[in-house]
């Protein structure tokens, strides 16, 4: 690259970026075209109205999305508040209901399979940026009439019992990037957090109102139906379910969970979160584009009626659910035919709940209007990587200045006509490569829902029928082909997973795959992107977990008490898989590169 500056050297336009920041101005080509998909029918409008977009932004220069924070003049390394210093961790035992407490840190491993770590790098390195990655917040409304709960019966892994307090832990996460003094190992400031998907849990919004909120700061209320009293599986009095209430001697109950009185009612009050104190960008998950994460089912009217309606079905025989959960893993019914069906026949176990319209799943649309919604700006940018033009074009897909020498480029990999895998289409992965081109005088990362090998599905768009969708393998090739891609950031697979792709020509790039904060071990990864100054690049990431404590406190119903909760629930969740923390060389990492 030509042009590399350290984060600190800039220090003095920091006022005139965060302005424009503010002003939604940070598309790398100041919004014009950039969302667009090729020769469409909205492209004239939308280029005129983002014209006007930035005609009204201020200067016509090249944006850069910052810290609205001062400047640090200098910043040691640190560890603590990160998994460098302490790590959750079960306190003793090996079997039935596990009491976690604070553990020894993760060390920092240093990856050379691109390239050889050179000694004296420490201390010529240059800062060229530096995020944190949150992703698969999963923000559920758990009583919504539409879950596939029931299917415990024959998954035990189908209902888990943190899920109800997904908002408090979502809000003490954020609670702890915003108590972080800057970059972990350059000391930088840091410039953004972009969240890569699934941020709700099933489409509805209800739930995109609280991601919205939880990001940019708000009071939420995380329940749905009757305000007065909840009604969901946890005091159906059913027994595979965990009732925390209740001296009802449930399934979790004789696996050690505990009895807490007064716990659902706490857990569905009003909390309020603090918001992001960074600017925030929003990348779409399957989840967020389709009822359950699987259905491409927004023109079913049941489906729809019966997601804000006043019936849930709660239990079903494991012999019934077989075939619905082979059809979702198989993706047999993309559509939700078979899910209809079902519900059909089961008309008899349905159980009463309150209506609510604002469970209603929300669409493509909805989900740009809400990032554009002036209520939930706060610390910008405008639209949080969406734009006007996106909402003309109908497309999830942006690119950002991310500094000088650093552009972020967030895609949109869900697959409309259904099922959890990604795709992309032909017009889109034109567009990465062109922006990519566009922007050859600037380091790239690339920011996805999915991950490479989770791009299988390759179902036809519905309203794009005659379009090609691309796999995860077309998309590596392409990346490969461009010397200034330096990371794919994603989610996805629940599980941290670090992995090295290489290409003739020094062309290589890492891909960064963060595990989710709905399953234990529920953390998100700061990103620091270096100059080591001897003809390489460094990547460092740092794993954190939320703010609240290690050891929890079941007397302690506070939204803090419950995000600690939430944490040792997700540790003890029967058919909780183990692994998810990768290995030590998916977690706190140096991943060295050749310079492009």
């Amino acid at each position: 690259m030509s042009r590399i500056r350290s984060v600190a050297a800039a220090a003095s336009d920091l006022n005139r970026r965060t302005l424009l920041a503010a002003t939604g101005a940070v598309t790398v080509s100041a919004g014009i075209g950039f969302a667009l998909r090729p020769a469409s029918d909205a492209h004239a409008a939308a280029e005129a109205q983002a014209a006007t977009d930035v005609a009204a932004a201020g200067p016509a220069e090249a944006p850069v999305a910052v810290s609205r924070r001062a400047p640090l003049d200098h910043l040691d390394p640190y560890e603590r508040g990160t998994t460098l210093s302490s790590v959750s961790a079960p306190r003793s035992g090996s079997a039935g209901y596990r009491r976690l407490g604070g553990g020894p840190g993760w060390k920092r491993v240093v990856r050379s399979e691109l390239a050889s770590a050179k000694s004296g790098r420490a201390a010529r390195r240059t800062a060229l940026a530096s995020f944190v990655q949150l992703t698969d917040l999963h923000l559920m409304d758990t009583q919504h009439p539409l879950r596939l709960e029931f299917m415990r019966s024959t998954d035990v892994h189908s209902w888990r019992p943190q899920e109800i307090l997904s908002v408090q832990g979502a809000v003490s996460l954020v609670e702890r990037i915003n108590s972080l003094p800057g970059a972990p190992v350059t000391g930088s400031a840091l410039h953004f957090v972009m969240t890569t998907g699934d941020n709700t849990d099933n489409n509805a919004k209800s739930e995109l109102e609280w991601f919205m909120k939880v990001m940019s700061g708000g009071r939420i209320t995380p329940g749905s139906g009757d305000p007065r009293s909840y009604e969901g599986v946890q005091n159906s009095g059913l027994k595979q379910y965990w009732h925390p209430d209740s001296t009802l001697r449930d399934a979790d109950k004789q696996r050690g969970f505990p009895h807490i009185e007064g716990f659902l009612k706490a857990a569905t009050a009003e909390l309020r979160s603090p918001g992001l104190k960074l600017p925030w960008y929003s990348t779409v998950g399957n989840h967020d584009s389709l009822p359950l994460g699987c259905y491409a089912s927004h023109s079913d009217p049941f489906l729809t009626d019966f997601a804000v309606g006043g019936k849930k079905l709660m239990s079903a025989s494991a012999a019934d659910c077989k075939p619905l959960k082979e059809a979702i893993q198989k993706a047999t019914d993309p559509r939700g035919v078979r899910y209809r069906e079902f519900l059909q026949a089961h008309a008899r176990d349905l159980r009463s709940v309150t209506p609510d319209e604002k469970r209603a799943p929300f669409t493509p649309a909805d989900y740009l209007k809400a990032h554009l919604d002036p209520a939930y700006t706060a610390n910008g940018p405008v639209g949080h990587g969406y734009s006007s033009a996106n909402v003309a074009a109908g497309t999830q897909y942006y690119s950002f200045r991310v500094s000088d020498d650093v552009i972020g480029i967030s895609l949109d990999t869900t697959d409309p006509g259904g099922h959890y895998q990604g795709s992309l289409g032909a017009a889109q992965l034109k567009w990465l490569d062109r922006t990519l081109r566009d922007n050859k005088d600037s380091y790239a990362v690339v920011f996805s829902h999915h991950t490479s090998a989770s791009m299988t599905n390759t179902r036809p768009d519905p309203a794009r029928p005659n379009e090609k969708r691309h796999t995860g393998k077309d998309v590596l090739a392409l990346l490969a082909g461009h010397a200034n891609v330096l990371a794919w950031v994603n989610g996805h697979i629940h599980r941290n997973e670090i992995t090295p792709h290489s290409a003739p020509g020094g062309r290589s790039f890492w891909e960064i795959s963060t595990a989710s904060h709905v399953d234990y071990p529920q953390l998100a990864r700061v990103i620091e992107l270096v100059d080591n100054k001897d003809g390489t690049i460094s990547l460092f990431t740092t794993c954190v977990e939320a703010a609240a404590p290690h050891a929890t406190d079941f007397t302690d119903l506070t939204q803090t008490g419950l995000a600690a909760l939430y944490r040792e629930l997700s540790f003890n969740a029967p058919g909780a898989r183990s692994d998810l923390a990768g290995t030590s060389r998916d977690r706190n990492t140096e991943l060295v590169l050749k310079k492009g």
